[in-house]
């Protein structure tokens, strides 16, 4: 008989991002913060043992989708073989600095050796991850982390409150290779202190408990960004002014996000943006911290919690 699971898989945002010098492997030194925020994909997955086929449906038509490639890669690691059926509903909105491809990828290595009744110590699962993309190691974890190197080095901070936030995606493509060359970061040793000094400063007021409102952050991209595209300092301008602390570009955009003091002026700033967005361009949304995330994620694999004490990733049926 088939086995049948359904999860979903979760945005993030950059709370911070900083872009030092280019690295001789031509990726970027990154400084950055990762939040799990609760806007999600669905996924769908039935498995059924025998020779390896793997199909994916989805509501949107995503060429080379890094679901497909994260499943062979479990496969691969395991030994495993047998047919594989995806159904993959997508809100969170493509190329946006949300994640969305790279959570679908984590969301399968994290769901489908559960499936499979198959042991991947954790460390190799992070190898898979760094493998199919810079931000994938990063949902295998959630919550709050620091990000170092491509993003792949990763630090945990506290958990942060579960404030409430609007995410605006405008629907505007933003070419990471040109932000990044826009930048113009180049090839050196040495990374700039002001910045990492800064960085760490941002870095050591969120895992204080200081509240969003005194992180003051910085998204390096949006010097770059908003010039090509001035609508979105625009949009970055009226999250300000309905209370928003911060409001940031989220990775290399387009979309942006908004921190707001409370649930009632964050509903009233949505209802004045549904105005000039569709609705599926304005996402009300909440912060997910890791103990949340992984809570989460018991219950998606139906853990059995008696055991209080369960491992994380869960993968012992």
């Amino acid at each position: 008989m088939p086995v049948r699971l359904k999860v979903r898989s979760f945005a993030k945002i950059n709370l911070d991002l900083r872009v030092l010098n280019e690295r001789p492997d031509g990726f970027h030194e990154l400084r950055t913060i990762f939040q799990t925020v609760s806007l999600a994909d669905t996924i769908e997955i039935e498995y059924q043992s025998g020779r390896t086929r793997i199909d994916i449906k989805s509501n949107l038509n995503i060429p080379d989708n890094l679901v497909v490639r994260a499943a062979h890669s479990v496969l691969d690691a395991t030994g495993a073989t047998g047919r594989i059926g995806f159904v993959l509903t997508k809100r969170i909105p493509l190329g946006g600095g949300l994640g969305g491809g790279s959570s679908n990828a984590a969301a399968i290595l994290l769901a489908l050796p559960w499936i499979l009744r198959k042991w991947v110590p954790f460390e190799k699962l992070m190898e898979l991850a760094t493998t199919l993309g810079s931000d994938v190691p990063f949902f295998l974890m959630g919550g709050t982390c620091v990000g170092l190197g491509r993003g792949t080095e990763l630090y945990p901070l506290p958990d942060i409150r579960n404030s409430p936030a609007i995410l605006i995606a405008p629907g505007i493509h933003v070419s990471t290779p040109d932000a990044y060359r826009g930048l113009r970061r180049r090839l050196t040793v040495g990374a700039p202190s002001p910045i990492i000094n800064d960085f760490q400063g941002v870095a050591r007021r969120i895992a204080g408990g200081r509240p969003a409102s005194e992180w003051k952050p910085t998204n390096d991209f949006e010097s770059v960004v908003f010039r090509q595209h001035p609508q979105l300092e625009s949009i970055k301008g009226t999250l300000l002014r309905w209370g928003a602390r911060p409001a940031l570009m989220s990775g290399s955009g387009s979309t942006l996000f908004g921190i707001f003091p409370s649930r009632e002026i964050r509903d009233r700033a949505v209802r004045s943006f549904r105005q000039d967005f569709a609705g599926d361009r304005v996402f009300p949304v909440t912060m997910v911290s890791r103990s949340r995330y992984q809570r989460l994620w018991q219950r998606q694999l139906a853990v059995p919690t008696r055991n209080k004490l369960w491992p994380w990733p869960p993968q012992d049926r």
